[in-house]
Formats: structure tokens, C-alpha cells, sequence
């Protein structure tokens, strides 16, 4: 009994945040690239523009909402609605075949875009996204890595005649984060505080299937600004927003993250043609590095992410792979 009362209490509405500090909405634009971990494989690129924005109307319709959606989407929280465009890029470690083995991660692009709705209360953030998109040739994977590395003078991947073939792809997310922060009483250091943010998602979908839970320990005059940086599903995502008050602040990050994995379409291939695939591992580890600059109309982001082997045959070093995320308020 005593677990399910601290379980009940986890979801249980706090009160909203002060609109005071509160923007009406915010563009944030992240960029990942396995560059920054020094190599081009695997999880080699993406992108996500997105846009959240506050709504009144839906915050009273969620404070009038019945019982099955407040355990979710806590009825005295600030809601915010938001819709986003994103791309991921995926190739084997050998990109210099044309024909890589078939042990090696098959080449994939995925190209959607997500409409999204979340409440947020002073120490917890609730999210519901939907995406919507296409795995394949028509994800132009090909097409945006390739250009890009013309424009770079860099190498083409040469085996994008094998990638996965083009299927409709959907994924519904659940995400559910918390935050508990405690100021630091020590001498000089009267303006700076830690924050624990733990949190759980799901994913429910025909491209990519997960349950996933992650820590992240926060350290700065800022901790309080946001969930932890934007990042790219499916690392566990901070907020696509932030709390501002027109003053500089900052924070360094620390965390880990794991996920257990039944359907991952990148790694088992096409779900109703033939295609290239290998043989997944169901459970997949990160951990992940950060820092963030909180400028008075801005919140500029970077984390490096440590990611465990995803398949049979993976070389054994961890993948490396950075995210920098811009967002600004208005």
C-alpha cells in the first residue's frame, strides 16, 4: 500500500508555473552528429525544428478534465501545445561499399513530423506526442547526407542503394519528468543550486517500440530554468522550452538513461517487404554529458551522449554522438 501511495503521489498536480516568467511560446532547432564523437556510423545525423506554445483554453480543459486524463496530464499544470519537423540518418560502419555486409546496421532515413501536448507544474512535466512520417528513400536520407558532404568535401556514403525501403511510420510517446532541486549552502556559492530530474517514456509504434527510464543531475544558477536540454528520440528529451528572466545563468549536467526495446524498424528492417536487418540487442544504455548557457532571450545547449552496442556484431566501443539545441522565447 505504502508503494502505491508514493506511486499515486508521483502523479499527483503541483502548482503551475508563475506566467510571470513564462514565455507565450518557443522555437527550438537541435542538431545531432556522430562527428563530434570523432566517427560516421550508426546513429550518423539528425535535425528537429519545434515549436511549443501556451494555451489557456487548453489549461482550463485539462483542470475540467475527468479522472482517466489527469494521472497523465495533471490537471494544475500550465499546458502547452506544440508541433515539431525532424529528420534522423542512419548507415552502417562501413560506408565505403557499395554493397556493406549484412551484419552491419542497414542504411535508414526517417522524416516526420509530431504534434505534441504537455502540462507542466513547478516540479513535474508531462508529455504526449504523436509523429507521423515515412522510413526509407522518400525520408531523403541519402539526398541530406550525401549534399552535405559534397558541400564538406567529405566522403559519400556509397551504400545507399541498400537502405530500407519506404514505409508509413508511427509512434506514440509517453513522457513523464520530474524535477527536486536544493539550493547549495556553502560560502561564494549562495546563487547556485543542484536538480535531480528522473524520468520514464514510452514508445508505442510500427517504427519504433520502447520503454525507457533515465537520471539526470543538474548543477548551476539555472537548474530551475527547464527538464534538461532538448535532445532527439529516443535519448530521454529534456524540455523544448524554458523559464527566463532576462538575467545570464548556467548549468553543467550529468545522467543515464536506459531503454528496453521490442521493435526498433532501423535494426529489424521493413515490416512488410524484404529488406536488410540484424539482429537487435533488446536492452540499450546511454549516458550523457552536458552543458547549458541561459542567456536573457535565449537558452543555448550542448551534450554528448556515450550509447551502449544496439545489435549483434557492433563494434564494441561505445558510440559517440553530440547535440546542440538553440532556443528562443517569444
Amino acid at each position: 500500500m505504502h508503494g502505491c501511495a508514493l506511486l499515486a503521489s508521483l502523479f499527483t498536480a503541483t502548482p503551475a508555473l508563475g506566467h510571470d516568467r513564462d514565455p507565450i511560446s518557443n522555437l527550438t532547432i537541435t542538431y545531432e552528429n556522430d562527428q563530434f564523437g570523432g566517427r560516421d556510423r550508426y546513429y550518423t545525423t539528425g535535425w528537429q525544428v519545434a515549436w511549443r506554445a501556451t494555451s489557456p483554453v487548453l489549461t482550463d480543459l485539462l483542470a475540467r478534465a475527468t479522472p482517466l486524463v489527469s494521472p497523465w496530464l495533471p490537471a494544475g499544470g500550465l499546458v502547452r501545445w506544440g508541433f515539431g519537423l525532424g529528420q534522423n540518418i542512419f548507415t552502417p560502419e562501413d560506408t565505403k561499399s557499395r554493397f556493406p555486409p549484412l551484419t552491419d546496421r542497414p542504411y535508414a532515413g526517417w522524416l516526420y513530423g509530431s504534434a505534441a501536448i504537455s502540462a507542466v507544474t513547478e516540479t513535474s512535466l508531462a508529455l504526449v506526442e504523436l509523429q507521423l512520417g515515412v522510413v526509407g528513400p522518400s525520408a531523403l536520407g541519402e539526398q541530406v547526407q550525401n549534399n552535405v558532404h559534397r558541400l564538406l568535401r567529405i566522403d559519400r556514403s556509397a551504400g545507399w542503394a541498400t537502405q530500407l525501403k519506404d514505409e508509413p511510420g508511427l509512434n506514440l510517446i509517453l513522457n513523464r519528468q520530474w524535477r527536486f532541486s536544493y539550493p547549495v549552502r556553502a560560502a561564494h556559492l549562495d546563487s547556485v543550486a543542484w536538480s535531480i530530474v528522473p524520468s520514464v517514456a514510452v514508445s508505442l509504434g510500427t517504427v519504433q517500440t520502447w520503454a525507457g527510464t533515465g537520471l539526470i543531475v543538474k548543477f548551476g544558477s539555472k537548474v530551475e530554468a527547464d527538464f534538461g536540454p532538448q535532445r532527439l528520440r529516443p535519448a530521454a528529451v529534456g524540455s523544448a522550452f524554458f523559464r527566463h528572466d532576462g538575467e545570464w545563468g548556467w548549468y553543467l549536467l550529468a545522467g543515464v538513461e536506459a531503454r528496453a526495446i521490442a521493435h526498433d524498424i532501423f535494426l529489424d528492417g521493413n515490416t512488410w517487404r524484404d529488406s536488410r536487418r540484424v539482429n537487435k540487442k533488446h536492452v540499450v544504455g546511454d549516458g550523457v554529458l552536458g552543458a547549458v548557457l541561459i542567456m536573457p532571450r535565449a537558452r543555448l545547449t550542448y551534450t554528448h551522449t556515450f550509447r551502449s552496442q544496439e545489435f549483434d556484431g557492433q563494434n564494441n566501443r561505445l558510440v559517440q554522438f553530440g547535440s546542440i539545441s538553440l532556443s528562443v522565447p517569444f
